[in-house]
């Protein structure tokens, strides 16, 4: 049976092509927390995004409006790259962005379009 992390870093390396390199085993830098990285690909790309109870897409929906709500900012920049490589169009990102203003605010929201803004372009 394969094991959380390598579910996680074949997850990951499938919705981030080119992010994590080739013969990586882990996100261990040795820096500060080193750690961290590699308990994500354990318990968040290992073990709740290979659950079968929700696709990619709309894991990623769900995602997108928690972090929104938690203006976290540079996690946001990853899980908009995320959310495109799974199928969210531009303007559904737009929708989940304006729908987070009834839940989250209009704060949060005008932080997470900053990031959009950055990180995503209109084709």
């Amino acid at each position: 049976m394969v094991d959380t992390r390598a579910r996680g870093l074949d997850a990951l390396k499938e919705m981030l092509p080119g992010v994590v390199p080739d013969g990586a085993t882990g996100l261990s830098d040795g820096g500060v927390a080193d750690e961290l990285g590699d308990m994500s690909l354990d318990h968040v790309f290992g073990a709740l995004w290979t659950r079968p109870g929700l696709d990619r897409r709309s894991r990623s929906l769900v995602t997108l409006g928690a972090l929104i709500a938690l203006r976290a900012g540079d996690e946001l920049k990853l899980h908009f790259q995320i959310a495109r490589h799974n199928g969210l169009s531009l303007e559904e990102i737009e929708e989940a962005i304006y729908h987070m203003t009834g839940y989250a605010g209009y704060p949060a929201a005008v932080s997470a379009r900053r990031v959009a803004r950055e990180v995503l372009r209109r084709s």
